[in-house]
Formats: structure tokens, C-alpha cells, sequence
């Protein structure tokens, strides 16, 4: 085969061939903090993790949601309900202003040098970033093979909570899977993965490396990510960052509202809980808390195979003439443009 067709992306169905079968592959998830509001030393600093996660012999790096671009921890943009449109509001513009800058178009110059590393170290690369697209923002996911090509995105479908103000809702045409020498990749981001339709949409295409880039810290999480590969009969590899207070810029230029008070420098503000969990939800390598690090796990895939003896979420398990999901896959667009026999678009501006 390939190497092209390898790395194509697949429409997939529950029963088809395994493409890792019973393979044992090497995975890391990375815990690390952004350079907040420095895109380029972020995304060397991804190269260099990238680096030290391959001279472990990682044949798959996957990362923290957001961490090119940044997550707003602490930042309220000056929303208020209700609130007048000057003072605080023009303020949290201002801050919004400068996180727009730094989000990256997918492609683009980033995503360009991530590929590169991507295939420098000749590995698979998962990674949480801010996406700009005009003048709109989404919390993404990013997937780069060792051929150094951007396979492709998928964009987090519903922000939680106030990130509803900074990021738009993605759609059904980024639930997308790859089918890789490294098993079948996917992933949702965060509090996504608790929408269990979502989760289905995957587990329908085949998936066997179930990657969740997070930013949630708590005890719950691990529980949350436990189920989800019982669930699955998969890996899941879940990649939070580690960050203290002066991880981000000072006061005034950021501040942390919404916290009882202003973080001292070296406080914690996310604890990580970065964690690999195998099918029969058995913690792998993780959580970690206690700082910067890469934790790493060999996944063997006969054990999907056993865990889908006991239980296959859409197959043997399954009662689709009870109980059956439709995932509208294609493009959501607020505009279409008709064009005419010649090929001109019409109304175009002269």
C-alpha cells in the first residue's frame, strides 16, 4: 500500500478490518503549558516535546486542547448580561483582540511547521489549537502524519459554558476518522466527549484511538475517561496542560477574574490529570499532577478485540430497530453563492 492511502481518511463502518489489529503501538500524551499570547515559541516548544516523546520511540504525540493559541483561563472577555457596551465591555474586546491574534488558520504557516515535525521525527501528531477562520474562532483538533501532511481537523461542536463567547459551534462534517498504520484516530475535545451521541458518531466509523485533548483538572475527569473506553472498547488518550499562574502574563495585562483572588505567580491554575486508559478502562500511564511531563503507554490491540467480547457499543450491543443515530455529516454554511453558466460569480464587486 501507499503511503498516501495509508494516511487517507476513511468513511468507515463498524466490521471492517482493524487496520492495527493486534499491533502494539507507543503513545504519548503531552502535559505542558502554552507560551500564552506567543503562537511561534508555542509551536516550537510543541516541536521540542515532539522531539523527546519520539526518542521514547512514540509512534503517536498527542496534545492539550488549545494549547497552540491558547486557553482563557480566568478571562471573562468583559461579558456581562446586560452590562453597558463601554468601559468593562470595550476592555474585554481588547483582550479578545489580542487572543484572535493568537489563533492560526488551518492551513497555514503553523500548521505548515507542525507537519514538519511531524515528519522529522516520523511520528503521528494530535494536536488542540485555535483555529481562525475570518474573523471567527473554534476550538479545534488537528491530525499530522509522519509524511508531513495535515490530514485534516475536527472542530469541538458545542463550547462550554462562557467559551460559547469566544468560540463558534463546529459541525458534523469534522467527526472525522483516520484510518492509520497507528490504529483508527478521532477525538473530541473536553466536555464534548460527555455528549453521548457524539461519542456513538465515532464509535459507528471503527474508532480504536479515541484521543480527548481537555482542559478540565478535576477527579471526575479520569472517572469520565474510564467510561468512555469501557464504553468504546478503545484507547483513549486524554492530554490536559499543566500551568501556573505566571505561565501567563502578569496583571494588569491578564487577569484572572472569577478566582477569589489574583493567583500568586507560582500557583497552580490547571493540575493537568493527563491520562491513557486501554479498552477495558484500566489506567495505562497517568493522571499526573504534579507538573510538565509526557506520559507514554504501548497499546495492545487484541484488547479491543476482548473488550468487544463483553461489549460492542454498535454491534453485538447494539438494537438499531430500537435505537438508532443519524449524524448529518455535510458542511453547515450561512451563505451560498449561485453562479452563472460562465462561470462568474454573481453580484461579484467590480
Amino acid at each position: 500500500m501507499r503511503v498516501e492511502e495509508a494516511f487517507a481518511e476513511m468513511d468507515m463502518n463498524a466490521g471492517d478490518e482493524p487496520a492495527a489489529a493486534f499491533a502494539t503501538v507507543r503513545a504519548t500524551v503531552v502535559q505542558a503549558s502554552t507560551v500564552f499570547y506567543d503562537t511561534p515559541a508555542t509551536i516550537e516548544k510543541a516541536g521540542r516535546l515532539i522531539a523527546e516523546a519520539a526518542e521514547q520511540g512514540a509512534q503517536l504525540v498527542v496534545f492539550p486542547e488549545t494549547f497552540v493559541g491558547g486557553f482563557p483561563r480566568g478571562t471573562d472577555f468583559g461579558v456581562t448580561i446586560g452590562g453597558p457596551a463601554q468601559a468593562k465591555g470595550r476592555k474585554g474586546k481588547d483582550v479578545f483582540c489580542k487572543y484572535y491574534a493568537s489563533a492560526i488558520t488551518v492551513p497555514g504557516p503553523e500548521t505548515s511547521r507542525l507537519a514538519s515535525f511531524a515528519a522529522e521525527h516520523g511520528v503521528y501528531v494530535v494536536m488542540g489549537a485555535v483555529e481562525r477562520d475570518g474573523h471567527t474562532l473554534y476550538n479545534a483538533v488537528l491530525f499530522f502524519s509522519p509524511a508531513g501532511e495535515l490530514l485534516g481537523k475536527h472542530r469541538k461542536l458545542v463550547p462550554t459554558g462562557l467559551e460559547r463567547v469566544i468560540w463558534a459551534c463546529g459541525d458534523g462534517s469534522t467527526l472525522s476518522l483516520y484510518d492509520t498504520p497507528v490504529g483508527r484516530l478521532g477525538a473530541l475535545v473536553c466536555w464534548e466527549n460527555k455528549m453521548p451521541l457524539a461519542r456513538t458518531a465515532l464509535y459507528g466509523k471503527g474508532l480504536e484511538v479515541y484521543c480527548a485533548p481537555a482542559a478540565d483538572d478535576s477527579d471526575l475527569w479520569l472517572a469520565s475517561m474510564r467510561h468512555v473506553a469501557h464504553e468504546g472498547g478503545c484507547f483513549v488518550l486524554s492530554a490536559n496542560q499543566f500551568c501556573l499562574r505566571k505561565d501567563y502574563p502578569p496583571p494588569p495585562g491578564y487577569a484572572f477574574t472569577g478566582f477569589d483572588e489574583e493567583p500568586s505567580p507560582d500557583d497552580v491554575v490547571c493540575r493537568g490529570g493527563s491520562v491513557i486508559v486501554s479498552p477495558s478502562g484500566e489506567v495505562l500511564a497517568g493522571p499526573k499532577y504534579d507538573g510538565e511531563g509526557l506520559l507514554t503507554g504501548d497499546l495492545d490491540f487484541s484488547e479491543i478485540v476482548h473488550a468487544k467480547f463483553d461489549f460492542d457499543v454498535v454491534g453485538h450491543s447494539s438494537r438499531p430497530e430500537v435505537l438508532t443515530l443519524v449524524v448529518k455529516d455535510q458542511p453547515q454554511v450561512p451563505v451560498t453563492y449561485a453562479s452563472s453558466a460562465s462561470g462568474k460569480v454573481l453580484n461579484k464587486a467590480s
